[in-house]
Parts: structure tokens; sequence; C-alpha cells
């Protein structure tokens, strides 16, 4: 017999791509079981599969950097509270972020993609259910998004929670209306120009050094768990004047986007059927 979950959870991380550099991600955890029935003819009651799954992706890879630990040129060190990774980026230069251990998922693989984190979390989730269990897998599929959408990847300093960290992200679609009609042109043209993007927040950016002739941006903060610090290239980085949250998101785009005479809405979404509405008229 098989039991299965669909969109059990939403899994908000960034990963480390070879062709992209620093990739905000979302995806939606499925899970398929097959066992044996118990007493109640069940494999394992659905309640007790989403709680015991759900808290482990939230504690062990919800809101982290993913980082393939086979990937070339990859470079992990760790001192005193810190781990550090760091990589050529795509761009030029390097990716360099340190951080509590926590902030990081470290997978055995030479590269991130749904079908490498699936084979790994159907591994690690052995014995989070009980039961009579043959079989466990996991799917991690994302949301279809008819229009425009990009990758993007930051860090909330003030979130008492796990957004604090420095490097977590979202793949999220974007709506915008003008005097209350769809412009999917410009949806598009956001989106492109937020393609695999870092929003991060001037207040946190303490330099920006050159590495091997190339300009970099370097964000440090210190938040309720920890240190943290990142450095990438600036062409991959996109600064607001305030915290990126996505309220802050939609606020911005509005702004930009006003036109004298005109109204904006735009609807910023962080990840799945979560975001903020700004509108300026």
């Amino acid at each position: 017999m098989k039991l299965f979950v669909e969109n059990l959870n939403n899994v908000d991380v960034s990963l480390l791509d070879l062709n992209r550099g620093l990739v905000g991600e979302s995806w939606l955890a499925g899970l398929m079981l097959t066992g044996n029935l118990d007493e109640q003819s069940m494999i394992c009651d659905f309640g007790i599969v989403k709680r015991n799954v759900k808290n482990w992706l939230d504690e062990y890879i919800d809101h982290r950097l993913v980082v393939p630990t086979q990937m070339p040129g990859l470079e992990i060190s760790q001192h005193d509270e810190l781990m550090t990774v760091k990589f050529p980026h795509p761009l030029g230069g390097e990716f360099i972020c340190s951080a509590p251990e926590e902030s990081f998922c470290l997978i055995d693989a030479k590269e991130i993609t749904p079908a490498t984190v699936s084979v790994w979390l159907a591994k690690e989730l052995q014995g989070t259910v009980p039961g009579d269990i043959i079989d466990l897998k996991v799917t991690l599929n994302t949301e279809l998004i008819g229009g425009a959408y990009y990758h993007y990847s930051h860090g909330l300093k003030k979130h008492d929670g796990n957004c604090q960290r420095i490097a977590h992200g979202h793949r999220s679609k974007i709506e915008i209306f003008i005097d209350g009609a769809r412009q999917p042109e410009l949806e598009k043209s956001w989106a492109k120009s937020w393609k695999d993007i870092y929003v991060g927040s001037s207040e946190d950016l303490h330099n920006e050094p050159s590495i091997d002739g190339v300009l970099h941006k370097h964000y440090r903060y210190t938040a309720p768990q920890g240190k943290f610090s990142l450095t990438l290239p600036s062409k991959a980085c996109y600064d607001l004047k305030t915290d990126t949250t996505v309220e802050q998101i939609a606020n911005h785009i509005a702004k930009v986007l006003l036109e004298s005479g005109h109204s904006v809405t735009v609807k910023a979404f962080e990840g799945v059927g979560k975001g903020a509405i700004a509108t300026y008229e």
C-alpha cells in the first residue's frame, strides 16, 4: 500500500549554482510512503506524517543556503561558530558567505536540483515517520506560474526567526497594475532585471571591494542568531534604502513605476501564496 501527501510544505531556500550563482528558490514538498497497514488499517496517521516531516523540513533545510559540496571550485571552512562558503562566481570574482552553521544545508552532490535534493531528503527523513514503512520518497515541485516571476535572495537582520539568515530566498511571481489594468510586459521586464538577484539593504553594505578586477558588494550584520556576511559581484545585487521585506519590495517597485496622473499597484509575492500589495495614486 502507498500513502501520499501532496504540497505537504513550502520550502524557501537559496542555493548555489555553478552557472547562475546565488539562486532563490521555492519548492512544494510532497511525500509518498510505501508500507504495511497497522491495527487501525493505516500505514500512518496523516496528522503524524505531516507534523513530523514538516517540522524536519523547517528545521534542517527551510530558509537555509543549500550548498552542493561536490561543486567544482567550492571551499568550505569553519572558524569558531562561523562557517564560510566560497566559490568562483559565474559573473567573475567570488561568492563568499560567512554565517552560523545552521544557516547552511550541505548536500553531497555536484549540483542542487529538485532530483538531487529529493534523494537526499528521502535518506534524511528515514525514521521520522512511525509504522511499518518499506519505502519513503520525496517530491519537490515548483509552483505553476502563468506570468512573470523572478528568483531573489535576501536576509532580514531584524527578524526574530530564520529570515535573519543572510542568504535565503524565494521564487516569486509579480503582478503590476497601472490604472487598474494588468501590465504583463512590465512584469516581464522587472522579472528579467531581477533574475537571480540578491536584494540587499544599503544600511548593511559595508564596502565595495574589487576582486579579480570585478566590483563586489560586501554586506554584513549581526542578528540574534549571530554574525552574518556576504560578498558577491555588484551586478548580482540590487540595493534598497530600507529593509528587504516583501512589503518594502512591493513598495519600492510601486514607487519606481509611479507616474504623474496614474495609479500603480504592485502585488509582490514571497515564494508561494503569500506576499504584499502596495498602491500609489
